[in-house]
């Protein structure tokens, strides 16, 4: 008989499970930043910087004491996190490579087709090219690389030598070895992947398992088609035959949606069942999430639980937008409480809060605009500005 999970209880396992149920205010290393990414299982990267950048955002909200420091020793000194893609760019714990590598064949495939098909062979030549330019001559930005033989059509009409800088890193020739001003620097992955990592070989079948029980892990509950979309590495089919091959490993469960409406059919491992519910509370402050936090990526699973529809409205034209640009999630316990419009005015050193918007039925009390404004106080000093300033008409309908 399947295992009920209340909307509540669903709520705070998955934030538990994602790292969003500790105090935020607690001390934390690089050990423990890095047992942090871990337990998220990866962390997005991306270059819009209008507050900051999602990877250090994403940590900041889930504790509040982030050096960017260790996170930039952890990926280009001590080698133990590197990057590439989940369904897209992150920063993943190293010791997962040996995984990644059954994603890099995949990618080598199915890209070799892809430009076989745009350049006939020719493509062939110029990525063994853009390899010997690197072994010969070391780590290399795209920026370095020479305009003089850009050939129109490519992907989609790059230069022929980035184009290949990307390939060799999607099917993990080269690595990232470090950034500059955010730009990627490429070497060979020999050069930055440590060997007990780079070398290590795991067959299909163990990958798949692999995948699958970390992904659920970190997820806590999950239907066969969530598992595949975590880490974006396995199939829909390979996930939903491996839920049906360990059937005797896994607990059925009916998780309820915010909404009141049916239950929604999932597995959790059956290992697990006796802790799944024993997680604690999380802080009753309010936080300020990245439009990319791994809480929210899954949009579907966010509203079911939630009730948060959000979308990122970066590539919709202003006059179509429903609320701004780049709008932050905002959360409070284990509810998602509204969204909010902000900017960092660095020359003002400033973080301008544009507009605030609040989910029905959350009270715009004087409780909680303090427990917001605390929140923009610390990510204020975070990112570096001295203070918090709110623009004219900033609560909006919050009034």
């Amino acid at each position: 008989m399947a295992t009920t999970i209340t909307n509540g209880d669903a709520r705070r396992i998955f934030l538990a499970r994602q790292g969003l149920s500790a105090n935020p205010g607690r001390a934390m290393g690089k050990q423990e930043l890095l047992s942090l990414i871990e337990t998220i299982g990866f962390v997005q990267v991306d270059s819009i910087r209008t507050v900051e950048r999602a990877h250090d955002l994403i940590l900041f909200s889930r504790n509040q004491t982030f050096r960017r420091e260790h996170l930039t020793a952890l990926l280009e000194r001590d080698r133990a996190l590197f990057e590439h893609w989940t369904h897209d760019a992150s920063i993943i714990p190293m010791r997962f490579y040996p995984y990644w590598k059954h994603r890099f064949r995949r990618e080598e495939e199915r890209l070799q087709e892809r430009w076989r098909k745009w350049h006939g062979e020719d493509f062939a030549a110029a990525f063994e090219h853009t390899y010997e330019q690197v072994r010969a001559n070391g780590p290399i930005f795209a920026r370095e690389l020479k305009e003089e033989d850009h050939v129109s059509g490519g992907w989609w009409n790059w230069h022929p030598a980035k184009t290949a800088l990307e390939y060799h890193w999607r099917t993990g020739h080269f690595a990232i070895c470090h950034r500059h001003n955010f730009q990627k620097a490429y070497d060979l992955a020999e050069r930055v992947i440590p060997d007990r990592y780079r070398l290590e070989e795991v067959d299909h079948a163990e990958f798949v398992d692999w995948a699958c029980r970390a992904a659920l892990t970190r997820l806590g509950f999950a239907t066969s088609g969530e598992i595949a979309a975590f880490f974006a590495v396995v199939t829909p089919q390979e996930a939903k035959a491996w839920v049906d091959t360990n059937a005797d490993q896994l607990a059925e469960v009916q998780v309820e949606t915010v909404d009141g409406g049916r239950p929604r059919a999932a597995v959790a491992l059956a290992e697990e069942m006796p802790v799944l519910f024993d997680v604690p509370e999380p802080p009753s402050r309010v936080r300020v999430l990245s439009p990319f936090d791994p809480l929210l990526r899954d949009r579907a699973r966010a509203e079911r639980l939630f009730g948060f529809f959000y979308r990122i409205e970066v590539f919709v034209p202003e006059p179509k937008r429903q609320y701004g640009y780049y709008v932050f999630p905002l959360i409070e316990g284990d509810r998602m409480i509204g969204r909010i419009d902000m900017k960092a005015d660095r020359k003002r050193s400033s973080l301008d809060v544009r507009r605030l918007w609040l989910e029905p039925g959350v009270r715009a009390s004087s409780g909680r605009f303090e427990k917001l404004d605390a929140e923009l106080s610390r990510l204020a000093r975070f990112t570096g500005v001295d203070k918090v300033d709110y623009l004219p008409g900033w609560r909006g309908e919050a009034i």
